[in-house]
């Protein structure tokens, strides 16, 4: 797992917002430091030098979530999954 960043709040339609020290990659899975999972990286905003990325929760909005910090899995991509015209 790789450190993704820190939480700075919840948006108005109920995804986390999450200030990021790399870059990850929509669809990357996002854990906390007990390593449950949290959700979904769905968006990837901002500057970047300083991005941020929208977390779709996986059930319900968990408590106390602002300013901890959380973690991201990358995903595998093979070859297998490519598209052929």
């Amino acid at each position: 797992m790789d450190f993704l960043g820190t939480v700075e709040g919840v948006s108005s339609e109920g995804r986390i917002i999450v200030r990021c020290e790399q870059v990850p990659d929509i669809g990357d899975i996002v854990f906390d430091q007990n390593q449950k999972r949290v959700g979904t990286v769905k968006r990837v905003f901002g500057p970047v030098n300083e991005p941020y990325a929208s977390v779709s929760p996986a059930e319900g909005l968990p408590k106390g979530i602002s300013g901890k910090k959380l973690y991201c899995n990358r995903r595998v991509k093979d070859g297998k999954t490519k598209r052929r015209n």
